[in-house]
């Protein structure tokens, strides 16, 4: 073996530990919850009656969006389990997806609240939860003041179905007929620029 395959294999090898120690880091980063006061196992039941959010009401079962038919995940207001597509049956939507740890998703969940009120019920405002940590995403709801419709999605059902990159926050725009106006994966600072993007969708 050359000298230059040696040193070869060598910078092989560390650029695959640095690698798998990189791995490892974003593996178990999310488990670390930046929200005050959330302990591990915390009382859901709690967290739930403090975050205080509506309930995620699924009007028409069967109908709504096609491609969220067949998926069911839990809402986080009551734990219960909730047919996603006929939540936005006949009018407009914004699904807006987001992980507790997530920094940008944080600073626009309260824009996302403030658009819901001003939009009022002509537009339905749901977000989804995708990490397991579902006593963290309660939490930190509760903190800021957030009281949206929450659906718990860990698994990204719902992103998958939707076609949604894995990249958080992002936010899905539906149609009244529930096709998928525009998807747009970047996190919004306010509840105008939200407004502004909707209705270019629409």
């Amino acid at each position: 073996m050359s000298r230059r395959t040696g040193w070869t294999l060598a910078v092989l090898a560390v650029a695959a530990a640095l690698v798998v120690g990189l791995l490892a880091q974003l593996r178990h980063h999310p488990t670390a919850s930046p929200v005050p006061g959330v302990a591990a196992g915390q009382d859901l039941t709690v967290l739930r009656e403090g975050a205080a959010l509506p309930a995620c009401a699924a009007d028409a079962p069967g109908a709504g969006p096609a491609a969220l038919r067949q998926v069911s995940v839990e809402c986080a207001a009551d734990g219960e389990p909730v047919h996603v597509a006929g939540m936005f049956a006949g009018r407009p939507a914004v699904i807006n997806l987001w992980a507790y740890w997530c920094g940008p998703c944080r600073d626009e969940l309260p824009a996302l609240a403030e658009y819901q009120r001003r939009a009022g019920p002509g537009v339905t405002v749901v977000t989804v939860h995708q990490d397991d940590n579902e006593a963290a995403a309660l939490a930190l709801l509760a903190e800021l003041g957030v009281r949206l419709p929450t659906l718990q999605d860990p698994r990204r059902q719902i992103a998958a179905a939707l076609r949604v990159p894995n990249v958080m926050p992002a936010t899905v725009v539906l149609a009244a007929d529930g096709s998928v106006a525009r998807i747009l994966p970047q996190p919004f600072a306010t509840p105008e620029a939200i407004a502004t993007a909707v209705e270019e969708a629409l």
